[in-house]
Order: C-alpha cells, then sequence, then structure tokens
C-alpha cells in the first residue's frame, strides 16, 4: 500500500511578528509576507532568493496599538495632518480580522488575504461616519499588491484621503534614483515650492514631495538585486515620495540615525483631491510591486 500524499501547506497561517498577532503569506517558491493583524500592516515581503525588499524599522513599537514605522502602512480616513483626526488617520493603529483567503499553495501561484475594519462606536467618537474597509494582500512570485476597497455603509455622504505608505528597502538612497515621475506635478513639501518634476528623482537629504501621479509605471533603483517596477490605480491620483534624510531620522524616536540611508516611501495616494462617497457607493484603490 502506498503511502498517503501529504497535504500541502497552507498558504495563509496565523502567526505572531514582535509579540503581535500577524498571518504569514508563504508559497512554494520562497517568497513570503508576513501581515499584520493591527492595521492589516505588511511588515515583511521576502522574494525567493531570501531579499528582504520591505524597510521596518528595528526601533519600531509592537505594543499593539503604536504606529509602526516601516513596512506598508494604511493611512485612512485622513491622509498626514490634513484633518482633524490623528495623524493618517485611526485605521493603522486599530486591530484587523481576517475575513477571507486565497486557495492553499501549491494549488494556486499565489496567496491571498483580505482583511476588514468596520465602523464601531469607538471609530464613530472620532470619525462619525459609517463604512467598511477590506484590505488584500496578493503575494505572488516576485510581486505583491496591496489593495484597500472603502464601502459608505451609513446614510450621508462623507469623503476621505488615503494612502498606501510603503517603506521599501534600498541599499544606500544616496545611489537611489525613481524614474517615471518625469514632466509630473510636483509640491515639495520640505520647501512648500511647486512645480514640474524633471527627470529622475534623486535624494540628498530631507525629501518629502507629492506628485501627480504618473501615467505608467515607476522604476526604482537601488533596491537590492534589479530594478523595482511600482505601479497604482488610476484612482490613486497622486504619488507620495518620502525619505526622512539624517537630521530628521536622528529625531524620530522609532527610527535608528542611519536609518534614511536604508529606505524610500513610495505611496500609492489621493489626497489633493479627496474621495467622496455617497451612502452605498464604494471606492477601490492598490499598489503593486514586481521584480523582474
Amino acid at each position: 500500500m502506498s503511502a498517503p500524499s501529504s497535504m500541502p501547506a497552507p498558504a495563509v497561517r496565523e502567526t505572531t511578528f514582535q509579540g503581535q498577532p500577524a498571518l504569514q503569506l508563504q508559497l512554494p517558491s520562497g517568497d513570503a509576507a508576513i501581515v499584520a493583524l493591527q492595521g492589516a500592516q505588511v511588515l515583511s515581503w521576502v522574494t525567493a532568493d531570501g531579499a528582504e525588499r520591505l524597510y521596518l524599522s528595528p526601533r519600531s513599537v509592537f505594543d499593539g496599538h503604536t504606529a509602526i514605522r516601516g513596512g506598508v502602512p494604511l493611512c485612512f480616513p485622513q491622509f498626514n495632518q490634513r484633518g482633524p483626526l490623528v495623524k493618517h488617520g485611526f485605521a493603522r493603529n486599530l486591530p484587523w480580522r481576517l475575513v477571507d483567503e486565497g486557495p492553499p499553495a501549491p494549488a494556486a501561484p499565489h496567496a491571498r488575504a483580505v482583511l476588514a475594519l468596520d465602523d464601531s462606536e469607538q471609530t464613530r467618537g472620532w470619525w462619525p461616519h459609517g463604512f467598511a474597509a477590506r484590505l488584500a494582500v496578493e503575494l505572488r512570485p516576485a510581486g505583491l499588491r496591496i489593495g484597500l476597497a472603502v464601502q459608505n455603509t451609513g446614510s450621508t455622504a462623507w469623503d476621505f484621503t488615503v494612502a498606501l505608505h510603503s517603506y521599501l528597502a534600498v541599499q544606500d538612497i544616496a545611489r537611489t534614483q525613481l524614474t517615471g515621475l518625469d514632466g509630473c506635478a510636483r509640491w515639495d513639501a520640505v520647501a512648500d515650492v511647486r512645480g514640474v518634476q524633471q527627470g529622475p528623482v534623486r535624494f540628498d537629504g530631507e525629501y518629502d514631495s507629492v506628485f501627480a501621479a504618473a501615467p505608467g509605471p515607476l522604476q526604482l533603483q537601488g533596491a537590492a538585486g534589479p530594478a523595482l517596477t511600482v505601479r497604482q490605480s488610476a484612482s490613486c491620483g497622486n504619488t507620495v515620495v518620502w525619505n526622512p534624510g539624517a537630521a530628521l531620522s536622528a529625531r524620530l524616536a522609532d527610527m535608528p540615525d542611519d536609518g534614511y540611508r536604508h529606505m524610500l516611501c513610495i505611496e500609492a495616494a489621493a489626497i489633493d483631491q479627496p474621495v467622496t462617497l455617497a451612502p452605498g457607493e464604494r471606492w477601490t484603490g492598490w499598489q503593486d510591486l514586481q521584480l523582474p
């Protein structure tokens, strides 16, 4: 009698990360991702070659409610301080729940998890609106897609701003460049100057700019190995690019003094034009990261 065949390992499983509840997405190829239930925040994306593609500060606080520095925080329903809420909104500080997952590996070439956050008495105390947010994390060979869907479940219209605040790992920010934004309108938040981007984006000191989204993909050169292609949905009309530089990095308690050298935030965002949803309406947006 032949031995029974072993069952494939689940593509998505519960785990802990720094003592906090999380999910692990795993492919037979070796690609893997970790998603914290706090904020539905992707904390790690490792490709089959063993390289970590996201930056997570070694000084991040993991207490279940403090914002985690690194990975892909979700800024919702407010970007930065553009409104009355806590900086970047409350979604990244709250526990989400797993509501769906993709088929087990190796039955499909991807692993997928969908996490949910709905309005509650607590959120309505901060922001008096009914909403249902669903964040989907899809891992595929050499690729990661993060998508957000938001529905107005209340009885009145409301608006929001949003960003997928991706911290991407780079070897050295001084030798990093981002192409694809040439000709795009740009607001330099450091100097408070508006203009148009000319050529590749390069980095020397603090950099914080909000761009009108490019019509095509971006290419990040400076990460480990080949260039990373960054795409975003048309519903995200802005791209935010941020690096704190040496001086600000030294002032951030949850960031090493030299942390700025090893990260670059490239964020799919909708902030210059807030998204307005009537009762029952739904909005979706995504960012896609792909290596050759």
